[in-house]
């Protein structure tokens, strides 16, 4: 039987996948190292099993204790995963830039979640780090793994990430590209792949309002190179242990818009559901197009699930509140019908008398309606005021076929008109105009129409 014993077994061994689309205009072949098959959709899950495993062995953490760490959400997950099966209790803290679905992630699994503020000091005491310090203190039997200096976290990747890279690539590999947050994947897998080849390039990528890469370039810890930055899980505004220097070979700076387009892409273009670091990492990739040659075999980490980010790099609402996509496009024809796009058109046939249409306007409650001949060609237009003020010039009408006193027919407008063009077409000669929308279906955009697309937006 191919089975495992618990869901722990299966942590590891995730595929690596070509890149085709994304990465056609670099000289390279890229692979992307997939680790949202891990049961936690993360790589994390390999550090936070082995931090718990080390600290089990030293005695740091007993039976029945309390798991407190900091964490952007895929860190927690992992421990959370670990402590269901262990049978540990968690509580985790984290920074309210975290999207909404990573904490709701970490609560699924029982863990206790403290959400507080990003934009403080580390030693501030409601920073996320030193609360979980303080909680770690105060609660018996607790342990705290801190991802950050906790070199279990690095020993993972040199031990597990960095010996299957080696293997899937058969020793080809050149460059690798990871997004650098507390340093464990990129220097516990590139120590590994160093030790392989010295000459594998290791190459981090950084956020603009992270410390790392003029600490790289200067040996200056700048603070004033620390600001709020959008984009989640890489960066620091501080140096963790588990970041080595002596590994990275260069950073790449990638701005919160780029990082958050190229996560979008991804999916769209490689069919792969991956974060917002994955979006850092290859759109850093592309930025340093110059490093690369025809004979370079990159490898980007994919860290982890699309599914965590829905609220934010997945929402166009959201992207365009921070300006990172184009605004709203312009209120189209196909907008206007929104309201009725599901009933038919309503018409009358030329041959149809005046009182058949009047019964059919007060029955459906309407002003206007189109006619349309034996061939379905718009050859008129019928109106309420008009009707009502030719049969009171003469009642003999009412038996009279619609086409003694129709007008011309409505304006056909495009499908993608914009309101403006719509309006202009709705004077005084036009009661309404009409719309083909994309199922082949007529519909009739009236006054009212235009009317209340423009109240909705205001």
């Amino acid at each position: 039987m191919r089975v495992y014993q618990n869901i722990l077994e299966t942590i590891g061994n995730t595929p690596m996948v070509k890149l085709n689309s994304i990465t056609k205009d670099l000289p390279c072949t890229v692979y992307a190292k997939v680790e949202t098959t891990n049961p936690g959709n993360s790589i994390k899950d390999r550090m936070a099993l082995k931090m718990i495993e080390d600290a089990e062995i030293s005695g740091a953490l007993k039976p029945g204790g309390v798991i407190i760490e900091g964490t952007s959400g895929n860190t927690g997950m992992g421990l959370a995963i670990a402590a269901v099966i262990k049978g540990y209790r968690c509580i985790f803290t984290t920074t309210d830039k975290q999207s909404k679905e990573k904490v709701d992630a970490l609560k699924a699994f029982g863990a206790e979640v403290i959400v507080c503020p990003t934009d403080v000091d580390p030693e501030d005491p409601r920073s996320y780090y030193s609360v979980s310090s303080r909680l770690a203190k105060e609660i018996p039997n607790a342990w705290k793994p801190n991802q950050y200096d906790n070199l279990s976290n690095s020993k993972a990747h040199y031990e597990q990430t960095g010996p299957e890279i080696w293997d899937q690539t058969e020793g080809k590999i050149t460059h690798l590209v990871v997004g650098v947050g507390t340093g464990g994947t990129i220097c516990g897998t590139g120590k590994y792949l160093k030790e392989q080849n010295p000459n594998i390039e290791i190459l981090g990528i950084d956020t603009y309002g992270s410390v790392f890469k003029k600490y790289k370039e200067t040996g200056i810890f700048d603070k004033n190179e620390i600001y709020p930055y959008i984009t989640e899980g890489i960066g620091e505004d501080f140096l963790p242990a588990n970041v080595d220097f002596s590994i990275i070979d260069h950073f790449e700076k990638v701005t919160d818009k780029d990082a958050a387009v190229m996560t979008r892409r991804i999916p769209r273009e490689e069919g792969i559901f991956v974060g917002n670091s994955a979006g850092s990492a290859i759109a850093g990739l592309l930025q340093m197009k110059s490093r690369f040659k025809p004979t370079d075999v990159v490898v980007v980490i994919f860290h982890d699930h699309g599914t965590r980010y829905l609220g934010k790099m997945y929402n166009e609402d959201w992207m365009r509140d921070r300006g990172f996509i184009s605004p709203k496009p312009l209120t189209t024809a196909l907008d206007l019908i929104a309201g009725h796009a599901q009933l038919p058109l309503l018409s009358v046939k030329p041959s149809d008398t005046c009182e058949h249409v009047i019964g059919l306007m007060q029955k459906y409650s309407v002003s206007q309606l189109p006619v349309k001949d034996s061939n379905n060609e718009f050859v008129g237009a019928i109106e309420d005021t008009q009707l009502y003020a030719e049969l009171l010039r003469n009642r003999e009408l009412m038996l009279k076929p619609v086409t003694e006193i129709m007008g011309k027919a409505y304006p056909i407008v495009s499908h993608m008109a914009t309101i403006e063009e719509v309006s202009a077409q709705i004077n005084v000669q036009n009661a309404a105009v009409l719309v083909m929308d994309m199922g082949g279906n007529w519909h009739i955009i009236t006054k009212q129409d235009v009317i209340r697309a423009i109240s909705k937006g205001s």
